[in-house]
């Protein structure tokens, strides 16, 4: 019979294996903020600023000391760090390019089925030019390409020629992103931002076992699902083989865990993980990002938690259960909420505009408490003097799903 974690293991697990454990204190730059990343795995990139951008608000979390200007220099000037792709755009080790070498191949098969349905005609006419011209006059924009192409006036689908030839040529390879001005992306030739002892290929024989094995130790355990959606790099069958192949090696066993309501899933995990007692989090209460790594895997939060998280940025404001950018809200080993909060800089205030609690969970004083003091943190980290709680911003526990 498969050896059973419990719940409560199971979720100390998971968020020590996120850096979600520890108090969010230490040093939060250099060799120690590229650990971090390590850590976790990658940071998601995401363009909503209602707080702090993902990525910032994902480190933060994290490491209270941590500004992004220290991210910045990472991956700017010391180039041990450097974005890309997973399941959405993130920052990763810049040792890891060797492995993606395989996924431009892959994504070029992949985008050129769909692009040419998606977008305008006219957009391979550019690479040429647009390499030619980065070799000769050095990084370039979106807005430094496409001279008297019609800009678009839609989404990312009705992009204008050149600025869909610069991101093929970065989701393949030819170009990589040697810095953000704002959060606009700025494109230079590849071997200009990649370290020359990272560019070489991982064999190819090795992209799946890395993957997979890499995966299973992020997540602590998993399904062959679970393991192959992390990095997004191999397919669902691939992981599935590896996990049968590394299970008949006896490099790792099958386990159940336990979820929140009590069922059960069967999972994978290392023997060396199976052994270990993971530390109880720290009580402290902390607000994430809906972006967290930990987060990611929304059907996995939802299993682990019992935390069902939607986002409703897209969804129309009549029909929104919570708001349009709502923020986790972590104590301990459990998710007790969710709140709705922006940064207005322009008035130096941080606005409350509503905290749920979970089903069960309840604002006492103590809890309050450390939502003030989060929030004071969140409020500086935001540029902002001061947090305003807006009229009726205590609200209810919704039992309906978001």
């Amino acid at each position: 019979m498969p050896v059973l974690i419990p719940n409560t293991p199971a979720r100390r697990l998971f968020l020590d294996r996120h850096a979600l454990s520890q108090a969010p204190s230490g040093p939060a730059s250099g060799q120690s903020l590229h650990d971090l990343v390590e850590r976790i795995g990658f940071v998601q990139v995401d363009s909503i600023n209602t707080v702090a951008r993902a990525h910032d608000m994902i480190l933060w979390s994290r490491r209270q000391a941590y500004r992004p200007p220290a991210l910045k220099r990472l991956l700017e000037r010391d180039r041990s760090l450097w974005e890309h792709w997973t399941h959405d755009a993130s920052i990763l080790p810049v040792r890891l390019h060797g492995v993606w070498q395989h996924r431009f191949q892959r994504d070029a098969v992949r985008l050129e089925a769909n692009w040419k349905r998606w977008f305008r005609d006219g957009y391979e006419a550019q690479f040429d030019s647009i390499l030619n011209r980065i070799a000769k006059d050095g990084p370039v924009g979106t807005a430094d390409v496409g001279e008297g192409e019609v800009r678009g006036k839609g989404g990312w689908w009705d992009w204008h020629p050149s600025k869909t030839a610069l991101e093929w040529l970065w989701r393949t390879g030819r170009l990589a992103i040697t810095r953000r001005d704002g959060f606009a992306k700025i494109y230079d030739l590849t071997e200009r931002v990649i370290p020359e002892a990272h560019r070489a290929p991982v064999p190819e024989e090795q992209v799946t076992d890395w993957a997979c094995r890499s995966a299973l130790r992020h997540l602590g355990f998993g399904t062959s699902g679970e393991i192959a959606a992390y990095w997004n790099t191999v397919s669902p069958e691939a992981a599935r083989d590896w996990c049968r192949a590394a299970l008949a090696r006896g490099e790792i066993v099958e386990a159940e865990v336990e979820g929140a309501l009590g069922q059960r899933r069967k999972v994978f995990i290392f023997h060396d993980i199976l052994d270990e007692k993971p530390p109880e989090p720290t009580p402290r209460l902390r607000i994430l990002s809906p972006f967290d790594p930990a987060l990611r895997d929304r059907n996995r939060a939802e299993f682990l938690f019992g935390f069902t998280y939607r986002i409703e940025v897209f969804v129309p404001e009549p029909k929104r259960v919570y708001g349009y950018y709502v923020f986790p809200v972590l104590e301990g080993e459990r998710l007790v909420g969710r709140i709705d909060v922006k940064a207005f800089r322009d008035a130096g205030a941080l606005r409350v505009k509503g905290f749920w609690p979970e089903v069960g969970v309840k604002l006492t004083k103590g809890r309050r408490a450390k939502l003030e003091a989060e929030l004071d943190r969140l409020a500086a980290f935001a540029g902002c003097d001061r947090v305003e709680f807006l009229d009726g911003w205590e609200r209810e526990a919704i039992t309906r799903s978001a």
